[in-house]
């Protein structure tokens, strides 16, 4: 019985870490790996909370017999496998449609629910200091690999994840999943195989290095000022033969720099005179868009864009990358908070100032 008398402290041992925090200590992970699975950055922030109070409610009957982090995963699974139960795959507008020429462009929505979410990095991307597990990780929350992802079924999905981008052992994967591991090796192969016969599509040939190379620095450069600057000639000397341009939340999608330069002077002139706040988004170099804002002024938000860069041509003649997919997110409301950005800017900043 405590009779009110203090219990010392083994000054050798470090106080225990409060739940709350280990449990935080494993937010960011979690939430890309729920991202992986869902395709929405909102429901993985959802799924990783609902999967924090699980722990918290159920830690008294945590056993120990595996590291907290595989029992986070074992819920956050669970989680993540009851939301795609609904059967809910989220796509880009070239997983629905095809391609439509500039003449016959329309902005047509689809609900919220239809789109693959872009993410900032910070939200889903853990520091790592080893250079080669941050491209694998940069590079399996690229919209492309997302979007292949979403043809795997929910326990093929979640064996891919944990096998090839968090390098986790079959049998640690076996356990997690109360399965076999000739289960989990045969799940394995068929999303492998899965992916293999999906063409490479737009996006696949993506190469930004970490950090970007000065190559790939300055073809940024030279975007940004040829957006600012609304040069169309600058911008199509950007663009690769092939370029993607798609404005989720409509499913129109345009291919080659002539029909997207094109819609960007007719249905998109509006955007003439926007400045670009430069984002780090899925892995990819992208910018905060901000158009000019004709009735209060300054400038108001409109978009967030993650770009695709080809990587640069090698031999004789060789020329470097090219823009290969300019993807346009246009839900304000939802995505600049997620970034941290604000809906409104007073005034063009100055060359050089940071803003915002």
């Amino acid at each position: 019985m405590n009779d009110g008398t203090a219990i010392a402290q083994d000054p050798a041992q470090p106080p225990p870490e409060p739940l709350d925090a280990q449990l935080e200590r494993h937010r960011v992970e979690l939430t890309g790996y729920c991202y992986r699975m869902l395709g929405s950055s909102f429901e993985a922030e959802d799924a990783v909370q609902d999967t924090m109070v699980r722990a918290w409610r159920s830690h008294d009957r945590f056993e120990g017999r595996s590291s907290l982090r595989s029992w986070l995963y074992r819920i956050a699974t669970n989680v993540c496998l009851d939301m795609l139960n609904a059967g809910n795959k989220r796509a880009r507008p070239m997983d629905l449609t095809e391609s439509a020429p500039l003449a016959r462009a329309a902005l047509v929505p689809r609900p919220d629910h239809t789109w693959l979410e872009p993410v900032p990095d910070a939200r889903v991307l853990p520091a790592v200091s080893d250079p080669a597990e941050a491209a694998v990780a940069k590079e399996s929350v690229r919209l492309a690999f997302m979007a292949a992802l979403q043809q795997l079924p929910p326990k093929q999905r979640a064996v891919l994840i944990l096998r090839e981008v968090l390098a986790w052992r079959a049998s640690e994967v076996a356990e997690l999943l109360g399965t076999s591991v000739a289960s989990v090796n045969s799940a394995l192969q068929r999303a492998r195989a899965t992916l293999a016969e999906r063409p490479a599509g737009e996006g696949a040939d993506a190469a930004v290095s970490d950090p970007l190379d000065e190559e790939q620095r300055g073809l940024l450069e030279r975007y940004v000022a040829a957006f600012e600057g609304y040069d169309m000639t600058a911008l199509t000397a950007l663009l690769a033969e092939d370029a993607t341009m798609t404005m989720p939340p409509f499913d129109l999608w345009l291919r080659g720099p002539a029909d997207i330069t094109g819609f960007m002077t007719t249905l998109g002139a509006a955007c003439a005179g926007s400045h670009l706040v430069p984002v780090e988004v899925n892995g990819l170099p992208g910018f905060a868009q901000y158009k000019p804002d004709p009735e209060a002024g300054g400038f108001t938000a409109w978009a967030v864009q993650a770009l695709e860069i080809s990587p640069a041509d090698s031999g004789p003649g060789a020329s470097g990358g090219r823009i290969t997919g300019f993807h346009c997110f246009l839900d304000t409301q939802r995505w600049f908070p997620l970034f941290g950005l604000p809906l409104h800017l007073e005034g063009k900043p100055e060359k050089g100032e940071q803003r915002p």
